[in-house]
């Protein structure tokens, strides 16, 4: 269930006669606009996007904290006495959604980008961060999620009519789903939708910011952006993983294992790819930048700087069949994906086009922190 400004906050439509999806919007809309929310969303607004880079020459950052990074489709719980922040980013239509037990400071971080692994993967979030006490007090924050249509002018039927798009029915999910739980669900900040949203200088819409950073023993949480310095370890292979998850049926409507709590170990679970992935390789690789903006992203003109680079080195590609409708592909813009490396950085595929080759005996890829706050694989 879940609560607002410390009171229970009770879903009047449900007591309507509304579709399932209806409810969910006029909950959604409801929850948006309570001035706690409201307030919590402007406060949120006016602070400082910390850049978090490695970097020699960055000062602003320091490997002496121990940080934790997650990617997209991923999660990780933390334990305070083990990490000092942890965070994600590039989020424009995914969801980063943080869930910290205010007693044990546990805090649990996920990268949602569809409405199908929201119910599998909060219990999955949830598993550690309750210790065995359903009855604990639990702070929620969502960032990201910007809004991609005009949820106003939105087509369809009734006041809470579900509108086309990608941010909207995920961020519909995730609070219908922590409202139809039993645990006690806070909610502290809504960074989604309409709070989150700006226009560029083309009058494109776009996110204001599109990661967030938890502090972990203060549950204090910031607007954050990372590069390649901060996102590690193992970026390839876990950029990799996210697109070949969709293919590999062992992860169907699940978040992906990536860190393991107890040990303060990053422990990348296995993911298969096939050879088909591998043979797209060769025929996409004359895309430009722009072409790869347009079919890589379901937010083209809301992608970071680096959006593209990081493609050019591992880029998900997207090929519709038309055969399937935009729910039963949630998120994903259309329903079969590709692998692309350009032939600075094929390296990785190339050389290990097999998927048992990076994951030997279906093994995970484990990597430890060092002294100086890096990682090196075991």
């Amino acid at each position: 269930m879940i609560y607002v400004g410390g009171v229970q906050f009770l879903d009047e439509s449900s007591s309507f006669s509304l579709s399932s999806s209806s409810q969910g919007s006029s909950l959604l809309v409801d929850v948006m606009s309570h001035p706690v929310i409201t307030l919590a969303s402007d406060s949120f607004k006016n602070l400082e996007e910390k850049n978090v880079s490695f970097d020699e020459s960055d000062s602003e950052s320091s490997t002496k904290d121990r940080y934790v990074y997650i990617f997209q489709r991923e999660f990780a719980v933390v334990n305070p006495a083990l990490v000092d922040f942890v965070g994600t980013d590039e989020a424009t239509t995914c969801v980063g959604l943080v869930i910290r037990n205010r007693k044990s400071g546990m805090t649990s971080v996920a990268h949602m980008d569809s409405p199908e692994i929201v119910d599998l993967g909060i219990s999955q979030m949830l598993l550690l961060v309750l210790q065995d006490d359903v009855d604990a007090e639990l702070d929620v924050h969502m960032v990201g999620g910007y809004e991609d249509v005009d949820i106003k002018n939105a087509d369809g039927v009734g006041d809470y009519a579900k509108p086309e798009g990608y941010s909207f029915p995920l961020c519909c999910k995730l609070v219908e789903t922590l409202q139809k739980r039993r645990e006690n669900f806070h909610i502290q900040t809504l960074f989604i939708l309409g709070h989150n949203t700006k226009l560029d200088s083309q009058a494109n819409t776009c996110p204001i910011f599109n990661g967030c950073l938890v502090n972990t023993s203060t549950g204090a949480i910031l607007p954050a952006s990372f590069n390649r310095t901060s996102r590690c370890p193992d970026e390839i292979v876990r950029r990799i993983r996210v697109s070949s998850s969709f293919e590999d049926s062992s992860w169907k409507g699940k978040l992906l294992d990536t860190y393991d709590t107890k040990t303060d170990r990053f422990i990348i679970a296995p993911c298969r790819w096939t050879m088909r992935l591998i043979e797209y390789v060769w025929e996409l690789n004359q895309l430009t930048d722009e072409e790869i903006l347009t079919n890589c992203s379901t937010s083209p003109s809301a992608e970071g700087p680096d959006f593209v680079n990081s493609l050019r080195r591992l880029v998900i590609l997207e090929a519709s069949t038309g055969s399937l409708s935009r729910t039963q592909t949630g998120h994903r813009k259309i329903c079969i994906l590709f692998l692309f490396v350009c032939f600075r950085n094929w390296g990785y595929l190339l050389k290990y086009p097999e998927w048992s080759k990076t994951f030997p005996r279906r093994q995970p890829r484990v990597f430890e922190r060092t002294v100086d706050g890096h990682w090196k694989k075991c």
